[in-house]
């Protein structure tokens, strides 16, 4: 029973960092193609409380089930897909830290242009092309992971 509710938690967890990630992207590409600072700054705002809220959330929760999850059916954590799913929630998390600093500044700017009627800054474009691009390898990780912890192949370690 505990097995269960661990994977089902664990599954939960994944779901809400892979939908809640996209979902992110998706309406922050939206509002930014519309060039309007306040579009931008009202989008902004709810993805930053997304952020906090859900995935901040689901990154705490997914390590700790993960590692009950894989006690629980007796797997090693250096087992050949546990570890390289380790690995790319580290790298998940190195670009995903610096994208939720670049929407609170992003958001941070475009309220302020809002504020004085003019159009998003230059340095918001700047900080939105490198959101962007950030968001490929963060993606390509989490959904490695998905294929990984599905698929559960043989990796052998040196």
């Amino acid at each position: 029973m505990v097995y269960f509710l661990l994977k089902f938690l664990h599954i939960i967890g994944a779901a809400i960092l892979l939908g809640t990630g996209a979902g992110i992207a998706f309406f922050m590409l939206l509002a930014h193609r519309t060039g309007n600072a306040a579009t931008i700054a009202a989008v902004a705002r709810i993805v930053v409380i997304a952020d906090f809220v859900f995935t901040a959330t689901a990154v705490v929760a997914q390590p700790v089930t993960g590692v009950a999850l894989a006690w629980q059916a007796g797997y090693s954590l250096w087992e050949g897909w546990i570890a390289l799913s380790i690995l790319l929630y580290i790298v998940t998390g190195l670009f995903w830290l610096p994208v939720v600093w670049m929407q609170i500044t992003m958001r941070n700017l475009a309220a302020e242009a809002a504020a004085s009627g003019e159009p998003p800054p230059e340095r918001y474009s700047r900080l939105f092309r490198l959101w962007f691009i950030f968001g490929f390898p963060a993606f390509a990780a989490v959904t490695a992971i998905f294929w990984l912890m599905i698929t559960r192949p043989v990796i052998e370690w040196i």
